[in-house]
């Protein structure tokens, strides 16, 4: 028989009111628990310096938050190229991205050191890629063209040499780096925005952000210098323009569907040197070049003035506004961790995609 039932009716009371209120103590007990799987995340996407192991050379990087955006531009755009569209949704996964270009500082230390084995050896457990990884040959000629060193954007390296160099950084801090999908690349030079230029649509502001034609004085300049954009990127309009991670396609906006999110897509580098996609405009380019969504070629001509044969897989003769910023995702799917260059001195020079 229920205790209940044999004692005085506000006994039974007490003991009713009694028992809701164990039910609401128990109900906020907050029982130990894993930490939140969100908060641990956010945690990990702060901003952090890089030192390079071996070195003093320090370089900051930014996390980029995940989210959706529309990538290209609309056809009322001024300068707006046929490449840039139709226009189509993107996802992004979360990554940290380079406050500022790669500077001479640090690719130097990649040009003018090997990777020692045991380094290789002990990353192996970290699903890294890295066996093979090759340093630059020595340049013919000063590859700065006395456009200035320390402080400033590294120029003239080839998309293979750029390529390398992000694994080589693999090898040294034991993190996963790359090169930017031009969807990444795009996505973290917007930062949310829909206008030509992240700061909105009047060229004439872009001083204020950019090193461009109207305003570089005919060469490039130390990073950092102008504003950043929103998320803390620097220079992404102008001054040098960025290696991405993709062979360039013209035609790579009409394979994607407009109705539908596309998860990060990219065009895999191959064994041909050329194209590759550039990204952000240089010091030698009109504002129009510098705008979000602009895209450019890498071209055989960049190559015209190495004497040597074959010519160089590291260095570009004419690529004296072409630099590269280095990305770290937060997890990168297999596709994209195991991409690397297979450039080689035998590789013919063009590729050209399927139509």
């Amino acid at each position: 028989m229920p205790i209940a039932s044999v004692l005085p009716r506000g006994c039974r009371y007490c003991i009713v009111g009694l028992s809701v209120l164990l039910l609401a103590a128990v109900s906020m007990v907050v029982l130990p628990t894993a930490p939140d799987a969100e908060s641990a995340a956010a945690e990990e996407r702060k901003p952090y310096v890089e030192t390079i192991p071996g070195s003093n050379v320090k370089f900051e990087m930014v996390p980029i938050p995940g989210g959706t955006y529309v990538r290209g531009s609309p056809e009322s755009e001024e300068g707006r190229n046929d490449d840039e569209g139709p226009q189509h949704p993107i996802e992004i996964k979360p990554f940290w991205m380079g406050k500022y270009e790669v500077t001479w500082d640090e690719f130097d230390l990649f040009a003018e050191a090997d990777v020692l084995k045991d380094e290789v050896e002990k990353l192996k457990d970290r699903k890294l890629e890295l066996d093979g990884i090759t340093r630059p040959t020595p340049p013919y000629t000063d590859m700065t063209f006395g456009f200035g060193k320390y402080g400033y954007p590294a120029i003239c390296m080839t998309h293979h040499a750029a390529m390398e160099y992000c694994r080589w950084l693999s090898a040294k801090t034991g993190k996963h780096y790359r090169l930017p999908t031009e969807a990444e690349w795009e996505y973290a030079c917007r930062a949310g925005a829909k206008t030509a230029y992240f700061f909105g649509d009047d060229p004439e502001k872009l001083g204020e952000y950019a090193w461009y034609l109207d305003n570089a004085d005919g060469k490039p300049h130390p990073v950092g210098k102008k504003k950043p954009n929103p998320w803390g990127l620097y220079d992404m309009h102008g001054n040098v323009s960025e290696w991405c991670l993709d062979h360039y396609d013209k035609n790579a906006y009409r394979k994607l569907p407009a109705d539908r999110v596309s998860l990060n897509p990219f065009v895999p580098p191959t064994d041909r040197r050329f194209p590759h996609v550039v990204r952000g405009g240089s010091w030698d380019e009109e504002a129009t070049a510098c705008r979000c969504a602009s895209r450019r070629a890498s071209h055989r001509e960049w190559l015209r003035q190495d004497p040597q044969r074959p010519q160089s897989i590291w260095w570009l003769t004419e690529g004296v506004f072409v630099g590269f910023r280095v990305v770290r995702p937060l997890d990168d799917p297999e596709p994209l961790r195991k991409v690397r260059s297979l450039v080689t001195k035998e590789s013919r020079y063009v590729w050209t995609p399927d139509q």
